[in-house]
């Protein structure tokens, strides 16, 4: 099921927002792949974490790094709401590889709370502020239905290739490995190891290389998408037990990974 045009519109601008940098000249070495399970905690030389901006009026929250948190292996994305006695808005957690990456293999385990107005992603992203076209691999959890991955793809700024696909037990009670394959001819997704979308032969797909972004925000505009903001008790959690990328010519660089099976 494809998302209404309105919200993918809203979040292709969001995306377009994001910061910082161009392209390096030389190519960093997670381009040859890497697994990362946090054990070490957040690898400065591989992540930059956003910090003290938002992508719009249709996040209703800021990326800080209080929203960062690793402990005990496992990353944490939180969702914090502004206090009584603060002014200002609600913070939350994105990272994003410092790195450029092309075709191959991501994938990440993970696990969400279930909240109403709130999503969170794994993806990859690369636009304007890349000096780039605007182009994206998406896989989204719409916390109002953790029992749901949503998938999809922009290619210069314009949604392609949308699909969910239900997911039991939900997300808030268990963590799955997610993850997609992105070659020249296709782009298939993967939940627990089983192929559940592909692109087909005719599709529009991306084609310039891209980050590699995971992030948990919220809405108050986007309702019909993400659904009306609840009340919150407090912090929120977006767990990310590891993450991991397999350039195409690559695989079963570790174990459990979708790439060790014979495709």
């Amino acid at each position: 099921m494809r998302h209404s045009a309105v919200p993918l519109l809203a979040l292709s601008l969001a995306l377009a927002g994001l910061a910082p940098a161009a392209q390096a000249a030389e190519p960093h070495s997670d381009a040859e792949g890497f697994f990362e399970d946090f054990s070490k905690g957040l690898d400065k030389d591989r992540w930059y974490v956003s910090d003290g901006w938002s992508n719009g009026d249709w996040q209703d929250c800021e990326w800080s790094g209080r929203a960062v948190q690793v402990s005990g292996g496992m990353l944490s994305l939180m969702h914090i709401p502004a206090p009584a006695e603060r002014p200002g808005p609600a913070l939350c957690g994105e990272i994003q590889t410092k790195a450029f990456l092309k075709y191959g293999t991501f994938e990440a385990r993970i696990r969400t709370p279930r909240q109403s107005g709130m999503n969170a992603s794994v993806f990859t992203y690369a636009g304007p502020v890349h000096k780039s076209p605007h182009d994206e691999i998406d896989i989204e959890i719409l916390t109002r239905d953790p029992g749901t991955m949503t998938m999809n793809t922009y290619v210069a700024g314009k949604p392609h290739n949308g699909s969910t696909t239900p997911t039991n037990p939900p997300f808030d009670d268990d963590f799955h490995t997610v993850g997609f394959r992105w070659a020249p001819d296709g782009i298939s997704w993967f939940l627990d190891g089983r192929e559940v979308h592909r692109t087909d032969g005719d599709s529009v797909r991306p084609s310039h290389q891209q980050k590699l972004y995971m992030s948990f925000w919220s809405t108050a505009t986007l309702t019909d998408w993400m659904g009306e903001p609840a009340p919150q008790d407090g912090i929120l959690n977006y767990q990310i037990d590891w993450v991991a990328y397999t350039p195409l010519d690559a695989s079963c660089l570790f174990e459990g990974s979708v790439t060790c099976e014979a495709p």
